[in-house]
């Protein structure tokens, strides 16, 4: 075996292993050479090389998102680590476990106007976890650091940073380690949590005729077919979804800005809960948010192990438990209330779902049309990855299989890591693995092609409708240079060259005879990952959007 020579870098690769930490994203560079001899040359550690570090972030978001197991980050010292930084936001208000490893200088060669050299120590403290600024060597100190920083990014679900100081030089290697470092795992499981008053809770509950229960990013196949069939079964609860909640009942609406959009003053004032019970993470629905902080509940449960957000100025109590263990431990206390709560919604959901077919039968080619035919080709027990902006706002308007697993980055709802993340998803599912993205998404992050572990197997559909649509929907949109330029961010780009530079398979769409025919061609080649980029018309997209919320009534 060989290992690095130096010291600290010895202690960092052993203490990894002996933590778990197995998946290692390596960006190319010379201060981290130390580190990157110790995990490339340990069969135990995966190792992949990307050589942009902010797509490397998300590349490895995209993995741990997968395995709920925290992923190393491994780069040179300099501005490398600040490209992280996207990738870091994400995953600290998504609750993706990653560590970052940064090289740096030895301390006494920072601010001397030395080589690519910058002040790294807490350099992501308002969006890590845990920050272990090390010194050189090897220590007990350092050790101890290295473990708690792992520690905490498994316990606690999110990013952690460790520094770590090089001297040259930086390649010697050995054949045995130099130190002995406590490799003894820390016990990585939360303690089973028991709910406090319980009975006050169910009393409230029993006595309440008005109950909204509503689901955010949820993992998929998280929430026990018990606890749904008890929230189904009871006529004051209405249960709201989205597409990233991964739960599904025929008696759930999946279709929250169809449902409340066409909503009078008399709708808003019925629906408004006595109870909001929230789980899961954010919320994409601007909709729903604004409806709730207008006609806000008397009480707002927020069920989570680890944050609850104020999202709608109600915040009442926050149950620092698992969704599970709090409904399993509350529900014999629990019983049906006579209510028409339920009943009233179910009526409006079967409404605009047959308001929606009908207008979904009779509009042009545009991107609500190119949605709803991706949508349904998906195919069964595979995985969705959806871009942000425009993308996940249609998506949250179609139907979907319940056997599809759906992700988004909804923690900063950014669109600048969106195909790395996917990527990265897709080497560590294992499932046929499909991203729809916008354009400007796309080609902002055109470097997370620049990847040599894509699985042949993985599709883009790339929506290009000549710029950020998303402007034309929200208020202020105005056909002016300005607002084409500076926020449409017009373009004539295509994918085709990227495709062929980065050996995918291509074929374009531009209309509904073609789109069919480039769906038929995604899902049978898998002999290399394929882009599919569909051409709609930039100025009629957002009318047939909003025409679509006028016609539901």
């Amino acid at each position: 075996m060989i290992y690095p020579k130096i010291p600290l870098a010895q202690s960092i690769n052993e203490i990894c292993l002996a933590q778990g930490v197995t998946h290692i994203v390596i960006s190319p560079g010379s201060r981290n050479a130390p580190l990157t001899i110790g995990f490339v040359n340990n069969p135990k550690f995966t190792c992949y090389s990307v050589a942009d570090e902010r797509s490397a972030a998300f590349f490895a978001l995209g993995i741990a998102q997968q395995t709920k197991k925290p992923v190393a980050l491994v780069c040179t010292s300099g501005s490398a680590v600040l490209n992280y930084y996207p990738a870091i936001a994400e995953a600290f208000y998504s609750q993706i476990p990653l560590v970052v490893i940064s090289a740096d200088r030895p301390s006494e060669k920072i601010d001397i106007g030395d080589g690519q050299t910058i002040r790294q120590e807490n350099i992501f403290q308002n969006h890590s976890l845990y920050n272990a600024n090390l010194v050189e060597g090897a220590s007990f100190e350092n050790d101890l650091k290295i473990t708690q920083a792992i520690h905490c990014s498994i316990i606690n679900k999110g990013p952690v940073h460790i520094n770590a100081p090089f001297e040259e030089p930086l390649y010697e290697t050995v054949n045995a380690l130099s130190i002995k470092v406590n490799t003894s795992a820390i016990a990585n499981r939360t303690p089973a949590v028991e709910l406090q008053n319980t009975s006050k809770f169910a009393t409230i509950w029993n006595t309440t005729k008005k109950k909204l229960v509503l689901v955010g990013v949820n993992d998929p196949n998280s929430i026990d077919a018990s606890i749904i069939d008890f929230l189904v079964n009871d006529p004051s609860v209405v249960v709201m979804t989205e597409t990233t909640s991964n739960l599904h009942h025929p008696s759930f609406i999946n279709n929250i800005d169809s449902i409340i959009t066409p909503f009078s003053t008399s709708d808003f004032e019925f629906f408004q809960p006595e109870i909001l019970l929230t789980f899961g993470g954010m919320v994409v629905s601007k909709r729903i948010k604004a409806a709730l902080r207008k006609n806000q509940p008397k009480h707002h449960w927020h069920i989570d192990s680890l944050r609850a957000y104020n999202t709608y100025g109600c915040l009442t109590e926050h149950f620092q438990i698992n969704p599970n263990d709090f409904f399993n431990q509350i529900i014999p206390l629990l019983k049906p209330i006579e209510s028409d709560y339920f009943a009233h919604f179910e009526v409006i959901n079967q409404l605009r779902k047959v308001k929606t077919a009908t207008y979904l039968s009779k509009i042009p080619f545009t991107d609500f049309k190119v949605f709803e035919k991706i949508i349904q080709s998906l195919p069964v027990n595979s995985q969705l990855q959806i871009g942000n902006s425009s993308a996940i706002r249609y998506a949250q308007l179609i139907d979907i299989h319940p056997s599809i697993e759906v992700f988004c980055n909804r923690g900063t709802s950014g669109i600048d890591g969106s195909t790395s993340t996917a990527i990265g998803a897709a080497v560590a599912n294992n499932k046929p693995t499909i991203l729809i993205t916008g354009d400007i998404s796309f080609f902002y992050d055109s470097n997370g092609l620049w990847n040599n572990y894509i699985p042949k197997n993985f599709k883009i559909v790339l929506i290009n409708n000549g710029g950020g649509g998303i402007f034309r929907i929200l208020p202020g949109h105005d056909e002016t240079p300005v607002f084409n330029t500076f926020f449409e961010t017009s373009h004539c780009l295509t994918a085709e060259k990227l495709a062929s530079m980065y050996n995918f398979d291509y074929a374009i769409a531009s209309d509904e005879t073609s789109l069919t025919a480039g769906i038929d061609q995604l899902y049978a080649n898998n002999n290399k990952p394929f882009i599919l980029e569909v051409f709609t018309p930039t100025r009629e997209n957002d009318k047939v959007l909003l025409q679509f919320f006028k016609e539901l009534v």
